[in-house]
Order: C-alpha cells, then sequence, then structure tokens
C-alpha cells in the first residue's frame, strides 16, 4: 500500500509517482503515444494519397461522407472532433479541390449539407482500396482472431477518446 498524497492509499504493483500513477502504467502511456503519433502520421499518408496538399484529419472526412452521404458542416466538425472555423477551413480546401461541393440544406437554410463530388468519390476509393490491400498484406501472417481482436481493442479506444 502506498500514500496516493491526499491521506489515501493505494495498491500498486509498480514504484508510485507523486500523482499516484504507477510507473508500468507511465510507460505504456509513453508507447501508447507514440503508436498513435506513428498512426495519425500514417493517416495523414493516405489524405495526402487522396491530394497532396489535404491535412491528416481530411481523410476521416472524406470517408464519413463516401459512407454517410451527406452530412451538415456541423455534424463532421463533431465527428472529426474539431472546432467550426478548422472545419470550415478544410471544407473550402476540399471544395477548391474539386472533392466535394456545399450546398444549403433544405431542412434548415442556415446550415450547409456537405457532399462528395464524383471525382472525391472516385479518389477517395483508389486509396481506400489501396489501403485495404496493404493491410491485407501486411497482416497475412496474423491470426484471423487477433485481427478481430485489434479491431475491437482501437474501436474501444476510439470510443473512450470520444468522450
Amino acid at each position: 500500500m502506498h500514500e496516493d498524497g491526499n491521506g489515501g492509499a493505494q495498491r500498486v504493483a509498480g514504484q508510485v509517482t507523486p500523482s499516484g500513477a504507477d510507473q508500468e502504467f507511465l510507460s505504456l502511456e509513453r508507447e501508447l503515444t507514440v503508436l498513435l503519433r506513428r498512426a495519425r502520421a500514417n493517416q495523414g499518408e493516405m489524405a495526402r494519397e487522396v491530394h497532396p496538399d489535404l491535412e491528416s484529419s481530411a481523410y476521416g472526412l472524406l470517408i464519413r461522407l463516401d459512407e454517410q452521404g451527406g452530412q451538415r458542416a456541423t455534424e463532421l466538425a463533431a465527428y472529426i472532433g474539431v472546432g467550426k472555423a478548422t472545419m470550415s477551413r478544410q471544407l473550402r480546401a476540399l471544395e477548391e479541390l474539386g472533392l466535394i461541393t456545399r450546398q444549403p440544406d433544405p431542412a434548415d437554410g442556415r446550415a450547409w449539407l456537405v457532399t462528395l463530388t464524383d471525382e472525391g468519390r472516385g479518389r477517395v476509393g483508389k486509396v481506400r482500396e489501396a489501403r485495404r490491400a496493404r493491410y491485407v498484406s501486411q497482416l497475412a501472417h496474423w491470426d484471423r482472431h487477433e485481427v478481430a481482436e485489434l479491431a475491437r481493442l482501437l474501436h474501444r479506444l476510439n470510443g473512450v477518446m470520444e468522450k
């Protein structure tokens, strides 16, 4: 048992820092930070495969539009986790590249519906197919249950991170 600095005790497996965090947990946190940063960099590469000038979050935005169809800009901003100004800047860039269109939402004239253009759908489709082929190749030696477990855990992590 260790004191937590507030008069409480904690049972931990390793050495405890002043904040009460276990050293093993801190090592894991550092490793996860690196892995997540590398994953984000890979997403940036995928966005640049669609077009060299795109930001990394633009790929997720394009995928969302491809899967869900027309979306309001505010819904996209919430889904990607960016502010209105960032979303507006990204949408403007995507529109200038001919990958999306923005039209007034018939249900609310103050809002905009964002949809993929045929060009955008085509580019996203090509990148997704190439990405899937890479994943199939890279994970070919993994047991299918391990791949499913990885997907389940990443989905769970994303759910926690979105809260």
